[in-house]
Protein backbone atom coordinates (compact mmCIF):
# COMPACT_ATOMS: atom_id res chain seq x y z
CA UNK A 1 0.00 0.00 0.00
CA UNK A 2 2.92 2.22 1.08
CA UNK A 3 4.20 1.36 -2.61
CA UNK A 4 1.57 2.59 -4.23
CA UNK A 5 0.98 5.90 -2.61
CA UNK A 6 4.16 6.77 -3.41
CA UNK A 7 3.97 6.17 -6.83
CA UNK A 8 0.98 8.10 -7.01
CA UNK A 9 2.74 10.86 -5.01
CA UNK A 10 5.11 11.24 -7.75
CA UNK A 11 3.05 11.57 -10.46
CA UNK A 12 1.16 13.95 -8.88
CA UNK A 13 3.78 16.17 -7.83
CA UNK A 14 5.39 15.58 -11.41
CA UNK A 15 2.86 16.53 -13.57
CA UNK A 16 2.76 20.27 -12.41
CA UNK A 17 6.36 20.54 -13.34
CA UNK A 18 5.93 18.83 -16.61
CA UNK A 19 3.04 21.56 -17.56
CA UNK A 20 5.23 24.37 -15.94
CA UNK A 21 8.20 23.50 -18.51
CA UNK A 22 5.45 23.21 -21.27
CA UNK A 23 4.09 26.79 -20.46
CA UNK A 24 7.66 28.53 -19.67
CA UNK A 25 8.63 27.00 -23.26
CA UNK A 26 5.23 28.43 -25.13
CA UNK A 27 6.08 31.96 -23.30
CA UNK A 28 9.11 31.94 -24.89
CA UNK A 29 8.20 30.80 -28.21
CA UNK A 30 5.40 33.15 -27.82
CA UNK A 31 8.20 36.15 -27.31
CA UNK A 32 10.40 35.46 -29.92
CA UNK A 33 7.75 35.21 -33.16
CA UNK A 34 6.60 38.33 -31.78
CA UNK A 35 10.34 39.78 -31.74
CA UNK A 36 11.66 38.28 -34.83
CA UNK A 37 8.44 36.28 -36.84
CA UNK A 38 7.65 32.44 -37.23
CA UNK A 39 10.94 31.68 -38.76
CA UNK A 40 13.40 33.70 -36.88
CA UNK A 41 16.73 33.08 -35.72
CA UNK A 42 16.68 30.91 -32.58
CA UNK A 43 13.28 29.10 -32.80
CA UNK A 44 14.02 26.29 -34.50
CA UNK A 45 16.23 25.96 -31.44
CA UNK A 46 13.21 26.30 -28.87
CA UNK A 47 10.84 24.18 -30.61
CA UNK A 48 13.57 21.43 -30.50
CA UNK A 49 14.35 21.69 -26.84
CA UNK A 50 10.60 22.03 -26.40
CA UNK A 51 9.82 19.15 -27.97
CA UNK A 52 11.90 17.17 -26.06
CA UNK A 53 9.97 18.29 -23.06
CA UNK A 54 6.62 17.77 -24.13
CA UNK A 55 6.57 15.81 -27.55
CA UNK A 56 2.71 15.94 -28.52
CA UNK A 57 2.14 19.65 -27.27
CA UNK A 58 -0.10 20.82 -30.21
CA UNK A 59 1.18 24.38 -29.84
CA UNK A 60 4.72 23.08 -30.59
CA UNK A 61 4.00 20.97 -33.29
CA UNK A 62 1.88 23.86 -35.47
CA UNK A 63 4.16 26.04 -34.72
CA UNK A 64 7.69 23.44 -36.10
CA UNK A 65 5.13 23.63 -39.81
CA UNK A 66 5.07 27.02 -39.26
CA UNK A 67 8.37 27.50 -38.95
CA UNK A 68 9.28 25.44 -42.34
CA UNK A 69 6.33 26.68 -43.83
CA UNK A 70 7.64 30.10 -43.35
CA UNK A 71 11.69 29.39 -44.18
CA UNK A 72 10.46 27.93 -47.26
CA UNK A 73 8.68 30.76 -49.05
CA UNK A 74 10.70 33.51 -50.83
CA UNK A 75 8.71 36.68 -52.37
CA UNK A 76 9.28 37.44 -56.02
CA UNK A 77 8.17 39.87 -58.25
CA UNK A 78 6.89 38.25 -61.54
CA UNK A 79 5.29 40.20 -64.68
CA UNK A 80 1.45 38.82 -66.47
CA UNK A 81 -0.20 39.70 -69.08
CA UNK A 82 -3.71 39.36 -67.04
CA UNK A 83 -5.30 42.12 -64.88
CA UNK A 84 -5.40 39.22 -62.14
CA UNK A 85 -3.12 36.72 -61.03
CA UNK A 86 -3.48 33.68 -58.67
CA UNK A 87 -6.72 35.89 -57.38
CA UNK A 88 -4.22 38.79 -56.96
CA UNK A 89 -4.62 42.15 -58.16
CA UNK A 90 -1.45 43.78 -59.51
CA UNK A 91 1.06 45.70 -57.48
CA UNK A 92 2.21 47.72 -60.55
CA UNK A 93 1.51 48.08 -63.99
CA UNK A 94 3.66 49.30 -66.67
CA UNK A 95 3.54 49.64 -70.53
CA UNK A 96 6.01 47.68 -72.73
CA UNK A 97 7.49 48.55 -75.86
CA UNK A 98 4.40 48.37 -77.85
CA UNK A 99 1.95 50.25 -75.71
CA UNK A 100 0.67 47.40 -73.98
CA UNK A 101 0.01 46.67 -69.93
CA UNK A 102 1.90 44.68 -68.29
CA UNK A 103 0.98 43.73 -64.85
CA UNK A 104 3.24 42.78 -62.07
CA UNK A 105 2.64 40.63 -59.39
CA UNK A 106 4.30 39.19 -55.33
CA UNK A 107 4.77 35.62 -55.68
CA UNK A 108 5.62 33.43 -53.27
CA UNK A 109 8.36 31.07 -54.72
CA UNK A 110 8.84 27.97 -52.64
CA UNK A 111 12.24 26.15 -51.73
CA UNK A 112 11.15 22.37 -52.39
CA UNK A 113 13.35 20.62 -49.50
CA UNK A 114 12.21 23.02 -46.59
CA UNK A 115 8.94 23.22 -48.19
CA UNK A 116 8.83 19.00 -48.05
CA UNK A 117 10.10 18.94 -44.63
CA UNK A 118 7.08 21.50 -43.63
CA UNK A 119 4.37 19.14 -44.90
CA UNK A 120 6.04 16.81 -42.41
CA UNK A 121 5.55 18.59 -39.23
CA UNK A 122 2.06 19.03 -40.67
CA UNK A 123 1.63 15.27 -41.13
CA UNK A 124 3.47 14.66 -37.48
CA UNK A 125 1.12 17.20 -35.89
CA UNK A 126 -2.21 15.50 -37.78
CA UNK A 127 -1.14 12.05 -36.51
CA UNK A 128 -0.39 13.60 -32.87
CA UNK A 129 -4.38 15.56 -33.18
CA UNK A 130 -6.40 13.51 -35.53
CA UNK A 131 -9.42 15.34 -34.56
CA UNK A 132 -7.74 18.51 -34.99
CA UNK A 133 -9.26 20.17 -38.14
CA UNK A 134 -7.17 23.33 -38.08
CA UNK A 135 -4.05 21.11 -38.95
CA UNK A 136 -5.81 19.60 -41.46
CA UNK A 137 -6.19 22.85 -42.66
CA UNK A 138 -3.30 24.01 -42.58
CA UNK A 139 -1.34 20.84 -44.87
CA UNK A 140 -4.32 21.98 -47.22
CA UNK A 141 -3.64 25.46 -47.35
CA UNK A 142 0.35 24.10 -47.72
CA UNK A 143 -0.74 22.83 -51.16
CA UNK A 144 -2.56 25.18 -52.03
CA UNK A 145 -0.09 28.14 -51.80
CA UNK A 146 2.83 25.65 -53.28
CA UNK A 147 0.53 24.61 -56.46
CA UNK A 148 -0.61 28.02 -57.49
CA UNK A 149 -2.34 27.40 -60.65
CA UNK A 150 -2.88 23.75 -60.52
CA UNK A 151 -4.16 22.46 -57.40
CA UNK A 152 -4.22 18.68 -57.62
CA UNK A 153 -2.78 17.68 -54.41
CA UNK A 154 -4.78 20.15 -52.27
CA UNK A 155 -7.94 19.12 -53.96
CA UNK A 156 -7.12 15.12 -53.23
CA UNK A 157 -6.60 15.44 -49.80
CA UNK A 158 -9.76 18.09 -49.18
CA UNK A 159 -12.00 15.35 -51.15
CA UNK A 160 -10.57 12.51 -48.94
CA UNK A 161 -10.68 14.72 -45.79
CA UNK A 162 -14.79 15.33 -46.94
CA UNK A 163 -15.38 11.39 -46.99
CA UNK A 164 -13.59 10.87 -43.64
CA UNK A 165 -16.14 13.65 -42.19
CA UNK A 166 -18.72 11.52 -43.16
CA UNK A 167 -18.15 8.92 -40.78
CA UNK A 168 -15.91 10.79 -38.23
CA UNK A 169 -16.51 10.44 -34.25
CA UNK A 170 -16.13 12.15 -32.34
CA UNK A 171 -16.30 15.63 -33.73
CA UNK A 172 -13.71 17.57 -35.07
CA UNK A 173 -11.81 20.15 -32.85
CA UNK A 174 -10.72 23.80 -34.37
CA UNK A 175 -8.06 25.42 -31.86
CA UNK A 176 -8.92 23.46 -29.33
CA UNK A 177 -12.62 23.90 -29.43
CA UNK A 178 -15.40 21.46 -30.71
CA UNK A 179 -16.73 22.54 -33.81
CA UNK A 180 -20.54 23.19 -34.27
CA UNK A 181 -22.94 21.56 -36.44
CA UNK A 182 -22.56 23.30 -40.50
CA UNK A 183 -18.73 24.28 -39.50
CA UNK A 184 -17.02 21.79 -41.89
CA UNK A 185 -19.27 22.72 -44.46
CA UNK A 186 -18.51 26.17 -44.42
CA UNK A 187 -15.02 25.46 -44.03
CA UNK A 188 -14.86 23.77 -47.44
CA UNK A 189 -17.52 26.22 -49.14
CA UNK A 190 -14.20 28.42 -48.33
CA UNK A 191 -11.79 26.19 -50.26
CA UNK A 192 -14.34 25.98 -52.90
CA UNK A 193 -14.27 30.07 -53.16
CA UNK A 194 -10.06 29.68 -52.88
CA UNK A 195 -10.07 27.43 -55.85
CA UNK A 196 -12.56 29.72 -57.61
CA UNK A 197 -10.50 33.19 -57.02
CA UNK A 198 -7.19 31.15 -58.25
CA UNK A 199 -8.88 31.54 -61.62
CA UNK A 200 -6.71 29.02 -63.90
CA UNK A 201 -8.65 26.34 -65.67
CA UNK A 202 -7.09 23.61 -63.19
CA UNK A 203 -8.66 25.32 -60.08
CA UNK A 204 -11.94 25.73 -61.55
CA UNK A 205 -12.69 22.53 -62.37
CA UNK A 206 -11.10 21.64 -58.53
CA UNK A 207 -13.64 23.91 -57.69
CA UNK A 208 -16.64 21.85 -59.61
CA UNK A 209 -14.92 18.21 -58.23
CA UNK A 210 -15.03 19.58 -54.52
CA UNK A 211 -18.81 20.87 -54.84
CA UNK A 212 -19.68 17.69 -56.46
CA UNK A 213 -18.00 15.65 -53.81
CA UNK A 214 -19.58 18.13 -50.84
CA UNK A 215 -22.98 17.16 -52.29
CA UNK A 216 -22.27 13.76 -52.50
CA UNK A 217 -22.35 13.80 -48.87
CA UNK A 218 -24.39 16.68 -48.47
CA UNK A 219 -26.99 17.01 -50.75
CA UNK A 220 -28.86 19.41 -49.80
CA UNK A 221 -25.95 22.00 -49.38
CA UNK A 222 -27.23 24.93 -51.49
CA UNK A 223 -23.71 26.69 -51.58
CA UNK A 224 -22.44 23.70 -53.67
CA UNK A 225 -25.66 23.59 -55.65
CA UNK A 226 -24.51 27.07 -56.57
CA UNK A 227 -21.13 26.80 -57.08
CA UNK A 228 -21.85 24.46 -60.03
CA UNK A 229 -24.56 27.00 -61.64
CA UNK A 230 -21.61 28.95 -61.43
CA UNK A 231 -18.76 26.94 -62.78
CA UNK A 232 -21.35 26.14 -65.78
CA UNK A 233 -22.27 30.05 -66.52
CA UNK A 234 -18.73 31.52 -65.76
CA UNK A 235 -16.15 28.93 -66.47
CA UNK A 236 -17.99 27.08 -69.15
CA UNK A 237 -20.68 29.30 -70.18
CA UNK A 238 -23.03 26.60 -70.60
CA UNK A 239 -26.17 27.92 -69.95
CA UNK A 240 -28.14 25.14 -70.54
CA UNK A 241 -26.72 23.45 -67.47
CA UNK A 242 -25.83 26.58 -65.59
CA UNK A 243 -30.05 27.10 -65.42
CA UNK A 244 -30.16 23.53 -64.66
CA UNK A 245 -28.46 23.71 -61.14
CA UNK A 246 -29.40 26.94 -60.27
CA UNK A 247 -33.41 25.19 -60.72
CA UNK A 248 -32.33 23.26 -58.31
CA UNK A 249 -31.56 25.46 -55.67
CA UNK A 250 -34.57 27.65 -56.37
CA UNK A 251 -36.71 24.28 -55.87
CA UNK A 252 -35.07 23.83 -52.42
CA UNK A 253 -35.20 27.80 -51.82
CA UNK A 254 -37.01 29.69 -53.83
CA UNK A 255 -35.45 33.50 -52.27
CA UNK A 256 -31.98 32.11 -52.83
CA UNK A 257 -30.66 35.49 -54.36
CA UNK A 258 -27.84 34.18 -55.70
CA UNK A 259 -29.25 31.65 -57.93
CA UNK A 260 -32.08 34.40 -59.01
CA UNK A 261 -29.75 36.73 -60.21
CA UNK A 262 -27.17 34.69 -62.05
CA UNK A 263 -30.46 33.17 -64.18
CA UNK A 264 -31.44 36.54 -64.86
CA UNK A 265 -27.58 37.45 -66.28
CA UNK A 266 -27.70 33.98 -68.18
CA UNK A 267 -31.06 35.21 -69.70
CA UNK A 268 -29.77 37.99 -71.16
CA UNK A 269 -26.56 36.50 -72.28
CA UNK A 270 -28.99 34.37 -74.45
CA UNK A 271 -31.51 37.46 -75.06
CA UNK A 272 -34.05 35.19 -74.26
CA UNK A 273 -36.99 37.64 -72.88
CA UNK A 274 -39.31 35.52 -71.85
CA UNK A 275 -36.80 33.86 -69.42
CA UNK A 276 -35.30 37.30 -68.04
CA UNK A 277 -39.19 38.00 -67.17
CA UNK A 278 -39.69 34.42 -64.83
CA UNK A 279 -36.36 35.29 -62.89
CA UNK A 280 -37.23 39.29 -62.53
CA UNK A 281 -40.28 38.41 -61.12
CA UNK A 282 -39.04 36.16 -58.60
CA UNK A 283 -36.26 39.13 -57.89
CA UNK A 284 -38.61 41.74 -58.02
CA UNK A 285 -40.75 39.42 -54.91
CA UNK A 286 -37.84 37.95 -53.18
CA UNK A 287 -35.05 39.98 -54.08
CA UNK A 288 -33.51 42.88 -51.70
CA UNK A 289 -35.32 46.63 -51.94
CA UNK A 290 -33.24 48.36 -54.24
CA UNK A 291 -32.77 44.61 -56.50
CA UNK A 292 -36.59 44.61 -56.52
CA UNK A 293 -36.98 47.74 -57.64
CA UNK A 294 -34.44 47.55 -60.42
CA UNK A 295 -36.40 44.16 -61.44
CA UNK A 296 -39.73 46.20 -61.70
CA UNK A 297 -38.45 48.92 -63.87
CA UNK A 298 -36.45 46.16 -66.52
CA UNK A 299 -39.93 44.06 -66.29
CA UNK A 300 -41.79 47.29 -67.02
CA UNK A 301 -39.63 48.46 -69.75
CA UNK A 302 -39.73 44.79 -71.49
CA UNK A 303 -43.05 44.88 -70.96
CA UNK A 304 -43.15 48.02 -73.86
Amino acid sequence: MKKTISVILTIILSAPLWAQQSDRYEQRYDLLVAKLGPAGVGIETLLDNWEKEDSTNAKMLFGRFIYYFTKAQTASVVSKPTKKYLGMEPVLTLKDSTGNDVYYYQENVFDDDIYGQAVKAADKAIEAWPQRLDFRFAKANAYIAYEKESPDMALAYLMELVKENASRKPVWQYDGENTDEGFFEDAMQEYCYSFWTIGSPASYEAFRELSECMLTYFPENIGCMNNIGSYYLIAKKDYKNALKWYNKVLKKQPDEYTAIKNCITLARKQGNVKLEKKYLQMMEKYGPEKDAMLAKGRLTALSK
